[in-house]
């Protein structure tokens, strides 16, 4: 199981007998990339129902960094589920789940003091930590960027930029959110990381008042909203304002963190530390787990009983979490993932020399992505990455898009690939690109 190899047409006849089912059983609104059925997966290769293997650059979007069947992490919940699968840790607590909190509070940015919370997705603990920044400065507002993704709950969606499909007829929204233009170093022309944090200042001040905002909420890299790295400085710049602004800085890491972009956290990068750090995707191997971790005075704000829920921090999410952080510390993963990032980043610079529909290669790490446009500008291209990545999954390589105008191929390997899985992928989407000229 460590090479592409397809024994039938995709999908394949198990597959699309499942499909049948899925059709007849799972509401529509469940969209699927690919209409093929996972048997097993493991380090880059996904095995489907009908024995083809694919090789996984989503990793569940960016979830199983680790690996889909890391070996420390199935070995950890196959221990936890012999002993309990759940008490619900607001009646009788377990000892996983403040191991956990413990490694958050020494892994994340910043020496001060810091306490953590678990939860479930990443949309919930997005919304926790505007609960917490709320319940902390007594204030209301939430600013959000363009391009921004936060998650598909009700308050998530107001956060969220992209309306299809995440938005559209599902509102009304959650009040006292606000968007902010954000920094998009390919089509922002000559403007600088600090001059985009200026303007981003001036509107939220003129607009909504810092002594009104709770909370700042960003991307360090944005994720759905097209792999966008925002110009160096812009980061620090909100986070300084933020700081003597009296508003909460909120880093929302659920794709960036634990490893993917060459750091353990995004945010590391240049030195920002948030005052809350949203957590989720690759920190339990593939196990539902979210966290939102920050300054104790912070986090102790909300009163007692306030944050929980039945299932946050369940006790296999947190054997699970404990043991990818492990596997990433152990198996250098954050150096691994800076490996990655220098193959994937001149595979795809020597297909631009030759191609100019590749408008930009960008990311960090095992999160890098290549927005596609128009001969003779930047004018996105959707039809084309949607081109290449039909091509890419009937060859039997699973490639993601995002951009809010869905223009953008995101590469999201497992940080365990082999550089001969990687070599070949890209292979296969020069050869898609080269057939859709």
């Amino acid at each position: 199981m460590n090479k592409r190899l397809l024994v039938t047409e995709l999908p394949g006849p198990r597959s699309r007998a499942l499909m049948e089912r899925k059709t007849s059983a799972v509401a529509d609104g469940v969209g699927t990339t690919m209409p093929v059925f996972a048997a097993r997966a493991g380090d880059g290769i996904l095995v489907d129902v009908d024995g083809n293997q694919l090789i996984d650059l989503g990793s569940g979007i960016a979830v199983t960094s680790v690996g889909a069947s890391a070996p420390r992490v199935v070995a950890a919940v196959t221990e936890q589920v012999a002993a309990f699968t759940h008490t619900c840790f607001m009646v009788t607590p377990y000892d996983g789940y403040v191991a956990v909190a413990e490694k958050l509070n020494a892994l994340t940015p910043g020496d001060h003091e810091k306490r953590t919370a678990l939860f479930n997705s990443g949309a919930e603990a997005v919304e926790n930590a505007v609960k917490i920044a709320r319940a902390y400065t007594r204030r209301d507002a939430v600013v959000v960027f363009d391009h921004a993704y936060h998650g598909r709950t009700n308050l998530t969606l107001a956060m969220t930029a992209k309306n299809k499909p995440y938005k559209h007829t599902f509102g009304p929204f959650a009040p006292e959110v606000y968007r902010a233009p954000g920094s998009y170093p390919y089509r922002d022309g000559n403007l600088d990381g600090a001059a985009a944090a200026a303007r981003a200042i001036d509107q939220i001040e003129k607009q909504i008042g810092a002594d009104n905002l709770a909370a700042l909420v960003i991307e360090p890299i944005q994720g759905e909203g097209g792999f966008i790295e925002p110009a160096p400085g812009f980061l620090p710049a909100l986070a300084a304002w933020c700081r003597a602004s009296g508003v909460v800085f909120v880093a929302d890491e659920v794709q960036t963190g634990f490893a993917r972009t060459g750091d353990l956290f995004a945010s590391e990068r240049e030195n920002v530390v948030p005052d809350l750090i949203v957590t989720a995707k690759g920190i339990a191997g593939g196990l539902p787990l979210s966290a939102v971790t920050g300054r104790a005075e912070i986090m102790n704000a909300a009163h007692e009983g306030g944050l929980g829920g039945t299932y946050g921090g369940n006790p296999l999410a947190c054997a699970a979490a404990l043991a990818a952080i492990e596997t990433i510390e152990e198996e250098g993963l954050v150096a691994r993932a800076a490996k990655i990032e220098t193959l994937i980043k001149e595979r795809l610079s020597r297909l631009a020399a030759q191609d100019v529909r590749l408008g930009d290669v960008r990311g960090r790490g095992a999160m890098i992505a290549v927005e596609l446009v128009r001969p003779g500008g930047n004018e996105p291209d959707p039809r084309l990455a949607r081109d290449v990545a039909r091509f890419a999954h009937q060859h039997g390589v699973i490639v993601l898009t995002c951009g809010t105008y869905g223009n953008v191929l995101r590469f999201l390997p497992p940080l365990t690939i082999s550089d001969e899985l990687l070599n070949d992928a890209f292979d296969v989407l020069a050869e898609a690109l080269e057939a859709h000229r």
